[in-house]
C-alpha cells in the first residue's frame, strides 16, 4: 500500500484551520507576566528621596501581587545613566525605572547629545509622587530666615556654600532662580548623591543644601537641620512653619520635583496596563500613602496618558528655565 505524505494527504481546509491553531497554541503556552524578577532602576545612589520613594513602592507592588520587584541603583550623570539603561533594555516589562523631573524634563535641555528622549524612548507607567525643593542649614545656623541669608551672602559675595546633588537636577536650578531673584550670590558644591551631602551639611562642611523634602526631612524632625524656605506654591504640610518664596514676596516662584515609573517604549500595552493598576493599588495602601506623605510628598497615581500629557507640559517649562539659568552641561 502507498501512502502520501501526510501534507498532501489533508485536505486544503485542514491545512487552514491547523495554521490557525499553531500560533494559538504557542500563545497558551506563554507564561504569565511576570514570570521572573522585574528590575526597578533608580538613577540616583541609596538614601536620596528617589530611592526611598522606589523602595517603598517596589515593596508594596511585591507584597501585594507576590511578585519580585528588585531596586537597582545606577546613579551617574545626573541621572542620565540609568534612565538610557531603562530605556535600552528590552520592551518586556522585566526593566523599568523610576524618573523624576531632573532627568526627564531638564536633562534634555542639559545636554547636546542626551542618549534617551524622555517622551519617545520610554513609555510612562504611572505618576507616583511629587514634592517641592526646602532649603535646609545645620541647626546652629546664623541665619534663621532667607531674608537673613540674603544679607549675609550679599555681604560675603560667594562666601556662603550651596550643595546639591548632581548638576541640572531640580534642586540645582531652584538655587540658581533663588540667587537670580534675590541678588544674592552662593558658591556651589555638586554632590553625586544625597548621602555624603547630608553628613557634610550636618556637620557643618557645607553652609545650605537643596533637595527635594523626602531627602532632609528626616535630619529636620531630630533637631539637626532647619529648614529656610521651600519651593512651593504653598506651604508643605510637612513644614507648615516653613515660609515658601512666592510668600516672601518672590511672585509666582515654583519648582517641585515629580516622580513616576516608566518603562522602554514599545512595552506592550497589556503589560503597562498591569503594572499601572499595581503601582495604583500600592498607592492606594494606607501605609504607602503615609510613608509618603510624612516623608513630604504628595500621592498622584493616575493612569499612564495621565503622566504622558504631564511630561509633554513639563518638558517644554523646563526648557524655559534652564534657557533663563544659562544652565548647560555640554
Amino acid at each position: 500500500m502507498n501512502f502520501r505524505p501526510l501534507s498532501n494527504a489533508l485536505p486544503a481546509a485542514v491545512l487552514g484551520f491547523v495554521g490557525v491553531v499553531t500560533p494559538f497554541d504557542s500563545a497558551l503556552a506563554q507564561p504569565a507576566y511576570p514570570a521572573k524578577p522585574i528590575r526597578l532602576i533608580v538613577p540616583f545612589p541609596p538614601g536620596g528621596g528617589t530611592d526611598m520613594i522606589a523602595r517603598t513602592v517596589a515593596q508594596k507592588m511585591a507584597e501585594q501581587n507576590k511578585w519580585s520587584v528588585v531596586v537597582d541603583n545606577r546613579p551617574g550623570a545626573g541621572g542620565n545613566l540609568g534612565v538610557d539603561a531603562a530605556a535600552k533594555a528590552a520592551p518586556d516589562g522585566y526593566t523599568l525605572v523610576m524618573g523624576q523631573t531632573s532627568n526627564l524634563a531638564i536633562n534634555p535641555w542639559l545636554y547636546a547629545k542626551l542618549p534617551y528622549d524622555p517622551i519617545k524612548s520610554l513609555a510612562p507607567v504611572a505618576l507616583v509622587s511629587s514634592a517641592p525643593i526646602v532649603m535646609a542649614a545645620p541647626a546652629n545656623t546664623p541665619y534663621k530666615t532667607f531674608a537673613d541669608l540674603v544679607t549675609a551672602a550679599k555681604a560675603r559675595p560667594d562666601g556662603i556654600t550651596l550643595g546639591y546633588s548632581g548638576n541640572g537636577t531640580v534642586a540645582h536650578l531652584a538655587g540658581e532662580q533663588a540667587q537670580k531673584i534675590s541678588g544674592m550670590s552662593l558658591r556651589h558644591v555638586p554632590y553625586k548623591g544625597a548621602g555624603q551631602a547630608m553628613t557634610d551639611l550636618v556637620g557643618g562642611q557645607i553652609d545650605l543644601y537643596m533637595s527635594a523634602i523626602p531627602t532632609l526631612l528626616g535630619q529636620v524632625r531630630n533637631g539637626k537641620l532647619r529648614p529656610i524656605v521651600v519651593t512651593s506654591l504653598a506651604r508643605s504640610s510637612q513644614l507648615p512653619d516653613t515660609p515658601t518664596l512666592a510668600e516672601l514676596g518672590y511672585k509666582d516662584f515654583e519648582a517641585s520635583s515629580w516622580y513616576g515609573v516608566l518603562a522602554p517604549a514599545g512595552t506592550p500595552e497589556a503589560i503597562v496596563q498591569q503594572l499601572n493598576k499595581a503601582i495604583n493599588q500600592a498607592l492606594k495602601q494606607p501605609d504607602v500613602a503615609e510613608k509618603l506623605r510624612s516623608e513630604g510628598g504628595d500621592v498622584l497615581g493616575g493612569t499612564p496618558q495621565t503622566f504622558a500629557q504631564l511630561l509633554r507640559t513639563e518638558v517644554p517649562r523646563w526648557g524655559r528655565i534652564v534657557k533663563d539659568s544659562g544652565a548647560s552641561l555640554d
